[in-house]
């Protein structure tokens, strides 16, 4: 059997070949993806000591909120699923509340309880297509309405044996989110953070133009479908050509849909511009999942959302606030 795992970053940001003076970047391998961090200050070394804070804060994050690491907060309930509550720091315990949230918006689309699925799917691993009978298991026991938070003790219970909350539609978001605070803390006025297919854009850059994100085309390697100029604003894309593998010419992606317990299929891509990377991409997850109709309905219901749908047959979908705003260079 032969297979293919490929990793993209699914929005590109445009200009990191005009870095010049005043222009600082560093990347890093973080969170199970490759990380960089742009910056642009007058100051050299406070701009390097800036980008080291805000890579500890995404450290910092994915010791909490990693499945890889067994000893994370997030591990430690997955392990007592079934059994016992877990105590955890009001942190996590607010992000697991907000995808819970997010789980209700997008119609069940986007749904942190899908870890049975994803350890099935194991896309990330090289890929293997499971079992009738394993898929409809793993289904009894990744409703997330079945994740109880208890806010007074701090405590987050899953009811069922075998359930698994797997953050990765909304954790790297958060990151990068909290990865510009820090940015900001340290003086930074100006600056992009991508952590993988999430892009936090701040201020302006050095000449004052916006920061500009290209975003990529899901069946054209290293093409744009359009440039956006973002300033104080996130972007995400989910999109079937992030981590897949392809078997007897059909291709396996890594975003589930929690109805049927196999890759979501009415879409290619899903890009998302809002005010925080949280909201970016647990929406381009779970519009993913809802596909274009209902996913654009959605968006365009959303105050300080919009979007670019492509669905699976390739037709692309703008929504109305972002038509003036895409570009060709």
């Amino acid at each position: 059997m032969k297979k293919l795992l490929t990793i993209i970053l699914c929005v590109a940001f445009i200009g990191s070949a005009e870095a010049g003076e005043g222009i600082f970047k560093k990347s890093k391998a973080l969170m199970g993806t490759e990380m960089e961090i742009t910056v642009a200050s007058a100051d050299e070394k406070a701009a390097h000591k800036a980008i080291d804070a805000a890579f500890a804060e995404i450290r910092r994050i994915e010791e909490m909120m990693s499945t890889y690491i067994s000893e994370s907060q997030l591990s430690k309930i997955n392990s007592a699923a079934g059994k016992k509550a877990v105590k955890v720091d009001q942190e996590l315990l607010r992000l697991i509340k907000k995808s819970i949230e997010y789980a209700e918006m997008t119609e069940g689309g986007f749904n942190i309880a899908v870890g049975p699925l994803i350890k099935l799917w194991r896309v990330s691993e090289g890929g293997n297509i499971p079992k009738k009978v394993e898929i409809r298991k793993a289904l009894e026991i990744i409703d997330y309405r079945d994740i109880v938070i208890d806010e007074k003790k701090k405590t987050v219970f899953l009811k069922k044996k075998g359930m698994a909350i797997d953050l990765g539609g909304i954790a790297k978001g958060y990151a990068s989110d909290r990865a510009e605070i820090v940015l900001k803390k340290n003086g930074i006025v100006s600056g992009v953070v991508a952590v993988a297919g999430d892009i936090n854009a701040f201020g302006m850059k050095v000449d004052g133009a916006k920061w500009r994100i290209g975003i990529q085309h899901p069946r054209k390697k290293d093409a744009f479908l359009g440039i956006i100029e973002l300033e104080d604003e996130a972007v995400s894309t989910s999109g079937d050509y992030e981590r897949f593998f392809i078997k007897d010419g059909k291709r396996y992606h890594h975003i589930m849909d929690p109805k049927t317990g196999e890759p979501a299929g009415k879409c290619q891509s899903v890009t998302i511009v809002a005010k925080e990377a949280t909201a970016t991409d647990a929406l381009s997850t779970g519009i993913f999942v809802m596909g274009p109709e209902k996913g654009m309905e959605l968006i365009e219901r959303l105050s300080d959302v919009e979007g670019i749908i492509i669905d699976a047959k390739g037709n692309i979908a703008v929504s109305s606030g972002l038509k003036n705003r895409i570009k060709d260079k």
